[in-house]
């Protein structure tokens, strides 16, 4: 093994970079064997100096508080970016690639916003900017779109991507509690933030798609131009309704090419209880895509946690260490992606299911079929509960395949109706 380590520095130590730094130590011998050098964290960037660290990387290793002292450390090779969010995150990673560093970062929604910039400075830098960790935690999805399956058109990815949501879902799925108490769990068992918003409202899974999209297909679908809607409106009624059925309600994350455009989102669905995310409980994601030529892949694991998370970090670092040539940033040889051809979000097609809260008393139904029928759309199953005469009660509707602005057409003239309650519940199908 060579003498002189790859030195790193590393904004962030929190769980993540705890995690990457335990990995180092426990698997030296056997990174050394796969690198023929060692690797060093040299410079640590936190917040508070003073604060006390019940684990330190190595004896020389130095905490600093300064963006420059990092970026501008001299003796470094790679700095790793773990702190999140967006301004100061992007000070770092663009300050680093301009002093000439290659950069691993496990920042979804900095690439998902800024990520096309970023990607044309390294280029322009010939560094690197590697971030497995950025989607999926310890699952190599990542590098499995950029290299194993580079030679397959992806025919569609749909995936569930977010373990907080999932959690959530499995809980009140399982165990017949609402949306408060499954939060609170959630919250409880440190799978959930104080603000949970990015994750239960969707964005999260939102960062990561836009990332998946550029890497299996080559293009930039802006964030600002995706649909998407969370789980904090899924009440346990519906599950239930759902499961009776025959299908789970899962947070989705999904692309597919049609016609050369792609249609994407990120939305709470009905999946089949045969299909394989359905399978997919707690806090665990999973990816399911289908390439032209390999067929359908699952790649299943820990989304999230200091050790999967920095096992993604470190499998970055050693891919850079490795890099004999071009580095491999984007998986196409076009660094700078165009934006994609976008099929509008109300032109999809797909089934669906509808939850309408009406007067129970004669003619409803036919109103209800007629308007259906005038958007062309029919309808595959029907429940409806039984109540005393006169009281409100819900109509469970689950259609064939309708575009998406025919659903939303129904929905906005039924929920018109005098005799409708509250506004008509809707998923897709998948």
């Amino acid at each position: 093994m060579q003498n002189t380590p790859i030195q790193i520095g590393l904004a962030g130590f929190g769980t993540v970079g705890t995690g990457l730094a335990q990995i180092l130590l426990h698997n030296t011998e056997w990174i050394g064997k796969r690198l023929g050098r060692g690797l060093h964290i040299k410079t640590v960037l936190v917040q508070d100096l003073n604060k006390t660290r019940s684990f330190i990387p190595a004896p020389d290793t130095r905490f600093v508080d300064s963006i420059d002292a990092l970026v501008d450390d001299p003796d470094l090779d790679i700095v790793v970016e773990l702190i999140g969010g967006l301004d100061k995150a992007y000070e770092i990673i663009a300050g680093s690639l301009n002093s000439g560093k290659s950069v691993v970062t496990a920042n979804k929604a900095l690439l998902a916003e800024k990520g096309p910039e970023l990607f044309s400075l390294a280029a322009r830098k010939h560094l690197g900017l590697y971030y497995e960790a950025s989607v999926g935690g310890g699952i190599p999805i990542v590098q499995t779109l950029k290299e194993s399956l580079a030679g397959n058109r992806i025919k569609s990815l749909m995936a569930i991507l977010n373990g907080t949501s999932n959690y959530m879902l499995s809980e009140m799925s399982q165990k017949q509690i609402d949306y408060s108490q499954a939060l609170t769990r959630a919250q409880e068992k440190g799978y959930a933030e104080a603000d949970p918003t990015l994750d239960v409202e969707g964005w999260d899974a939102a960062h990561k798609l836009c990332v998946l999209i550029r890497l299996a297909y080559g293009r930039d679908y802006p964030l600002n131009m995706l649909p998407v809607q969370g789980i904090n409106t899924v009440s346990v009624y519906d599950i239930g309704k759902a499961q009776q059925f025959g299908y789970v309600l899962k947070l989705i994350a999904l692309v597919k090419e049609q016609s050369g455009s792609l249609q994407a989102g990120v939305f709470p669905a009905l999946v089949n209880q045969d299909h394989m995310l359905s399978k997919v409980d707690g806090p665990f994601n999973a990816v399911v895509l289908e390439g032209n030529a390999v067929g359908p892949i699952m790649l299943y694991g820990q989304g999230a946690g200091g050790l999967p998370t920095g096992s993604a970090v470190l499998a970055d670092i050693m891919a850079l260490v490795n890099q004999n040539a071009a580095y491999n940033n984007t998986g196409f040889l076009e660094n700078d992606l165009r934006t994609a051809n976008i099929l509008q979000p109300e032109l999809t097609v797909s089934k669906h299911f509808l939850r309408i809260t009406v007067q129970d008393r004669p003619g409803v139904l036919a109103v209800l079929a007629r308007i259906m029928g005038d958007q062309n759309i029919s309808i595959a199953q029907l429940n409806q509960t039984q109540e005393a005469a006169g009281q409100f009660v819900p109509i469970v509707l689950l259609t064939h395949a309708a575009q998406l602005q025919q659903i939303q057409s129904a929905i906005q003239e039924i929920d018109s109706l005098e005799f409708v309650q509250s506004p008509t519940v809707h998923y897709r199908i998948l």
